[in-house]
């Protein structure tokens, strides 16, 4: 006796976002019910398949049969992928094509859409805290979806300084944690409308820390990570899509603070640089559901109190800080995730300074420390390329923070 092909000349699995199903396990059963009905893996069935079959890392297997079945397919853990009833050898031809060509359909999509979300939610930002090395303060300043920068808003919020911040939501954004003249590191956070307006104080969740960073990911959430308690850590604290801020999460990578963060890839996020009992440039990458990998070896100059904010709808970029002095060099990084080596500073050299992305695609380095504080902003385009200073505008602090907000 002969068999029917299922799929010629591999049958292959997806799992529910599109990449092949490793491993995965494919029960096939009598239709209606859950006695296992034996297929082959040889045309001529003189070698049957197990059941379930065991897919290859690639999510393959061959399966030859001569009747209808019904199918189960689960990933390697056994969660549930998919199953059908009654399915014939050609029927499941045709199911395991469409099923495939939609999963990877649906993959294209969504890597499409967070690189679109990037150049079009992302229009407008803000600096927000800071201090002058005397005074703290929770003026914020927006900025345009041309990059002009306009004068102070009062405040909202408890002063405050070396905080951080990144976009939510697709079109909001969120300051958190810093240091208060009168209770030292906090945890509090405020959340930002797409409109640019800072909320009062959200009670804090985690551990109260400064000299942290913060970034997006994920196309709508948001990780802070890193920073000083007593000293260095690397705990991060993951924001919700709403704006929500989860309990501390166990630190992965070099403890260290004074460091900086961006988005990149569309969906993911980078920590960069910083300071343990030295200045440091390792970074670690964050996947697109908020997991910090391990320390990658640094490229370019280590130094902290830089900044850094994405560009280009994929890209991030590092620029300035303090070494012995401060500087201006910039790091490039690409939608891959990958750190270039210095590109030649642009603008006056400072450090404490905030950063993010505005304009559908461009970014803005803005404040921070020279000899004195400063309020010059430098504006990047999309291709990650640093304009020379822009006359300061608002308060001269460093210390703040910046996020990108707003759908127009």
């Amino acid at each position: 006796m002969s068999y029917t092909m299922m799929q010629s000349p591999l049958m292959q699995f997806f799992d529910n976002s599109g990449k092949p199903l490793s491993f995965g396990l494919v029960y096939i059963y009598q239709p209606n019910t859950t006695i296992p009905l034996t297929t082959y893996s040889i045309y001529d069935g003189s070698a049957s398949n197990t059941n379930p079959i065991v897919l290859d890392a690639y999510g393959r297997c061959e399966i030859w049969l001569n009747s209808t079945c019904d199918v189960k397919v689960t990933d390697a853990s056994g969660n549930l992928i998919l199953t059908q009833s009654s399915v014939s050898s050609g029927d499941m031809l045709q199911f395991n094509t469409i099923e495939a060509q939609i999963n990877q359909l649906v993959t294209i999509i969504n890597q499409q859409l967070a690189i679109y979300q990037s150049f079009t939610l992302t229009q407008k930002a803000l600096f927000g805290f800071g201090w002058d090395g005397t005074t703290a303060f929770s003026m914020t300043n927006l900025v345009s979806n041309t990059g002009i920068v306009a004068s102070d808003t009062t405040g909202v919020g408890s002063i405050r300084h070396d905080l951080a911040a990144a976009g939510y939501g697709g079109d909001k954004a969120i300051f958190g944690f810093g240091y208060s003249p009168s209770a030292g590191n906090v945890s509090i956070t405020n959340l930002v409308s797409n409109m640019g307006a800072v909320a009062t104080d959200t009670t804090g969740i985690g551990t109260g820390r400064s000299d942290l960073a913060a970034a997006s990911y994920g196309t709508d959430k948001a990780i802070f990570g890193y920073g000083i308690t007593s000293g260095a850590v690397s705990i991060t604290n993951l924001i919700s899509n709403a704006g929500v801020a989860a309990s501390d999460t166990t630190g992965v990578g070099t403890a260290r603070y004074s460091l900086a963060a961006a988005g990149y890839g569309g969906d993911k996020a980078l920590f960069g640089f910083g300071w343990t009992t030295a200045i440091v440039n390792m970074t670690n990458l964050v996947s697109n559901t908020g997991v910090v990998s391990t320390d990658t070896t640094g490229v370019g100059s280590a130094r902290e109190s830089l900044a850094a904010a994405g560009y280009g709808g994929d890209k991030a970029i590092f620029g300035y800080g303090y070494t012995t002095a401060a500087v201006s060099m910039t790091n490039l990084v690409s939608n891959t995730g990958v750190v270039a080596t210095d590109t030649t500073g642009v603008g006056t050299a400072r450090y404490g300074l905030a950063a993010a992305g505005y304009g559908a695609g461009k970014a803005i380095f803005g404040y921070g420390d020279t000899a004195a504080t400063s309020s010059l902003t430098n504006l990047v385009s999309n291709t990650g390329v640093v304009a020379t200073d822009t006359t300061g505008v608002g308060t001269a602090r460093y210390g703040l923070a910046a996020a990108g907000y707003s759908l127009i």
